[in-house]
């Protein structure tokens, strides 16, 4: 488990801007502590500074993961989001859009949602932009 390289980290907050805009800063300084992004293998962790320490006593190759996996690095050294990271992002989502009930089981089962099954969605959300896919009952999904 290492600290993130410059480019790394570079591509992972460009990522992670697309989302929730300038809201990085609150995920690393939180009030319960302080909090860090690891790599072990080509996979970026989220944990905090406590954890780190007690980690450092496990070897790599024995370690299989330690906190929260926010994504990983392609071979191409792309970052990918995972879906774990939605609890970490959605509090600070700059765009939201919440699906209706019908047309939210289709899109847990990987159809489009259609225009006609939004219910709402923040002002200002550009196409192709980064948003957050809600529940009517403000449940994150996506």
């Amino acid at each position: 488990m290492r600290p993130l390289t410059d480019e790394e980290t570079k591509t992972m907050f460009e990522k992670l801007s697309k989302y929730i805009g300038e809201n990085i800063k609150l995920l690393v300084d939180r009030p319960d502590g302080t909090y860090c992004f690891r790599l072990h293998n080509d996979r970026v962790y989220y944990l905090s500074e406590k954890i780190l320490k007690l980690a450092t006593n496990i070897s790599r190759d024995k370690l299989v993961s330690v906190g929260t996996c926010f994504g990983k690095f392609t071979k191409t050294t792309k970052f990918r989001l995972h879906i774990t990271a939605l609890d970490f992002l959605a509090p600070y989502a700059k765009f939201k859009v919440w699906v209706k009930p019908g047309a939210e089981q289709s899109f847990l089962y990987g159809n489009h949602v259609l225009k006609s099954g939004l219910g709402r969605i923040t002002e200002n959300t550009m196409q192709y932009q980064g948003v957050v896919v809600y529940s009517m009952a403000d449940v994150p999904l996506v």
